[in-house]
């Protein structure tokens, strides 16, 4: 593991160069993203407005969750191109030039490239919308309380890591997933909203069997009380089975790769 942290901190040095080396592109990449985060802070003014609480949920703790899910966001687009890329270079052999590397291929895929335009203002906004709605919302601050967010952040990571693959891996039997990738992105936008906002049957299937929900509800709901036994045990599970099957199904997708030679 130590070897792994190390490559990821070499993959984040080259990659945050090679991005300042062209600043405008840089710029212009965080400046997309403003006004990307722009729009999704509309959803909280329209909210404030209203002042009407979903459920549960006052517009304090819906600021708490929009900001868990862009700071998940920036988190998911810093490795995201990486993703995005698999269907080329494998339609175009370029995995050869990898599979010879003495590491795993799927981290060497999946993390050899970081983009920090997308990050930063995503991880600024996001701790500060958390920070705000921690406090509006009078919610516990103790150390249990900020160990248990930062525990299902990290679980949500992983979860977003392996769920988010699995869509990808397809490119090894289908020529274009271009469609494919579409729906996990809209997948993803689900989370901009806190879950409660659905019926319960679809809450729960994109609690149990699509664990959207489990990326960026789990942390504001441990915080406030509302996980149950199960649901904890579960936050902590499905990332690591998820992340189970993306190596399998990462191990079987190769065995259909065809190199540029063959």
């Amino acid at each position: 593991m130590k070897r792994y942290f190390k490559l990821t901190g070499l993959f984040a040095k080259y990659s945050l160069m090679s991005a300042l080396e062209y600043r405008i592109n840089f710029i212009t990449g965080v400046t997309v993203e403003m006004g990307w985060m722009i729009i999704k802070l509309l959803y909280v003014a329209i909210i404030y407005k209203a002042g009407t609480n979903i459920g549960i949920l006052t517009p304090n703790h819906i600021l708490l969750f929009v900001g868990t899910y862009v700071l998940m966001t920036g988190i998911y687009m810093l490795y995201y191109g990486n993703f995005w890329a698999i269907p080329g270079m494998v339609r175009q052999g370029e995995l050869d030039l990898y599979i010879v590397k003495p590491v795993s291929l799927q981290f060497l895929v999946t993390m050899r490239r970081l983009d920090f335009a997308y990050l930063l203002p995503n991880f600024i906004a996001g701790v500060v919308m958390i920070a705000a709605g921690w406090h509006l919302a009078g919610l516990p601050a103790d150390f249990l309380s900020v160990a248990g967010f930062l525990f299902y952040l990290a679980c949500g990571c992983l979860l977003t890591y392996s769920l988010f693959l699995l869509p990808y891996l397809l490119s090894f039997w289908i020529l274009s997933v271009g469609g494919i990738s579409d729906i996990s992105s809209a997948l993803w936008d689900f989370n901009n909203m806190p879950s409660y906002l659905y019926g319960k049957w679809f809450r729960r299937i994109g609690t149990y069997i699509l664990p959207i929900f489990v990326i960026t509800n789990f942390p504001g709901l441990f915080l406030m009380g509302e996980l149950t036994p199960f649901a904890c045990v579960w936050g902590a599970a499905a990332p690591l089975l998820f992340f189970a099957l993306s190596r399998i199904l990462w191990k079987i997708s190769l065995k259909r790769y065809s190199s540029a030679s063959s």
